[in-house]
């Protein structure tokens, strides 16, 4: 079983997969752990050796595998497990999927969220945040936020999951249902633009250039622990930072727009097609993604499980490490509208083309239209190619 990540993924993994042996003692996993930057790289060329790992961990980029047939479908292991992915997952249970089948099981799945700073909330008369607010509300509570060169009212959105949320929050697309790109439609559009000005129109979010001021290696996350802005919106993994900094905060699930959505961070469980049982493999899968193995991550506070049973759970609820009160109920609020993004095997040539069009537009503003426009056509050419 290959992974990647650090010390506590290691640690969180090897717990589950200890718990998953005492319970079939017939059934020995070996966890490897590689690096975040050279996984895929590894795992492709173990694969093209004909020594694909049984079980790998899968994000993003799994339908790279799944389109090559790297992977294996798991439809017919789900149905004789009797695995409900719908049931157990909610809207995320068929996120791996390609062309009809589903090719892993989520893993861990944690919506992206609000934090905010309960005192600079206070000090400005501004109600907290609730799933309910819409993008106007969220831009007016900002304003109300924002003290001119000294505080922002929020930490930007400048990364995909971000103003993606928003774009489909808008009834927009970034690849419609039938494959076609649409990168450039009006709901596209008014996203990407609105996450701009927030910067460079109203002055509520730093810009590049503010950040760098703040010091090296600033941006939305740091900038919030150090209460330069009043929210911020990132996934779980900021809580254990923020238990030991001097703010008074709290999180809440993200603003709607014309509908409710919201993107989710997380990997799944595959099977590759070298895996000598594929069946044993599975069962280890829907182990390892059943209540009990799934608790021990929240417990080792690793990440949010994907499991709906255990987001609900007192476990997940009012964590052991917690040394505050925190509203982790916002997680499971948030999955009944996470969006299913568009995982399509061009997913890393997808990212390029945002990445190298929208550099300047994030650092210096500009014409959301303009840029999108020449989006489409590059992804029309990866797409179609």
């Amino acid at each position: 079983m290959v992974v990647w990540g650090g010390d506590l993924d290691k640690e969180t993994y090897q717990a589950r997969i200890d718990l998953f042996e005492a319970e079939n003692p017939d059934i020995k996993i070996e966890l490897q752990l590689i690096p975040s930057d050279q996984y895929e790289q590894k795992v492709q060329t173990m694969i093209a050796g004909g020594d694909g790992p049984d079980i790998m961990q899968v994000a993003e980029g799994v339908n790279t595998y799944s389109s090559k047939s790297q992977i294996l479908p798991l439809d017919e292991y789900a149905k004789d497990a009797g695995l409900d992915l719908e049931q157990r997952f909610g809207p995320v249970g068929n996120l791996y999927s390609y062309e009809d089948k589903v090719y892993a099981i989520p893993d861990r799945s944690g919506a992206m969220i609000v934090y905010y700073n309960k005192d600079l909330f206070d000090a400005a008369g501004v109600e907290y945040p609730t799933a309910e607010w819409t993008q106007e509300d969220a831009q007016a509570a900002m304003e109300k936020l924002t003290v001119a060169g000294t505080q922002w009212g929020y930490g930007g959105a400048g990364w995909w999951p971000q103003w993606w949320s928003f774009a489909y929050q808008n009834g927009g697309q970034i690849i419609d249902d039938g494959g076609n790109p649409t990168a450039n439609s009006p709901e596209v559009v008014a996203a990407l633009q609105w996450a701009n000005d927030l910067a460079h129109v109203h002055h509520f979010v730093p810009t590049a250039a503010e950040y760098a001021d703040m010091g090296p290696d600033m941006g939305g996350d740091p900038a919030f622990a150090a209460g330069k802005v009043a929210m911020n919106t990132t996934g779980f993994w900021a809580i254990g930072g923020l238990l030991e900094a001097d703010i008074n905060w709290d999180i809440a699930p993200l603003w709607r727009g014309a509908q409710q959505a919201v993107s989710a961070f997380g990997s799944g469980l595959a099977i590759s097609r070298d895996a000598a049982d594929p069946a044993k493999a599975f069962k280890a899968i829907e182990f390892l993604t059943g209540a009990d193995a799934q608790e021990l991550i929240i417990d080792k506070a690793q990440d949010v499980p994907a499991n709906l049973e255990v987001q609900q759970s007192d476990a997940f609820l009012a964590p052991s490490w917690a040394t505050k009160p925190i509203n982790m109920a916002a997680f499971g609020e948030s999955a009944e509208f996470i969006f299913r993004a568009p995982f399509i095997p061009q997913w890393n040539e997808m990212q390029a083309a945002f990445n190298d069009n929208l550099g300047t537009f994030w650092n210096e503003g500009g014409d959301a239209q303009t840029e999108l426009d020449k989006i489409q056509t590059q992804l029309e050419s990866i797409i179609t190619d």
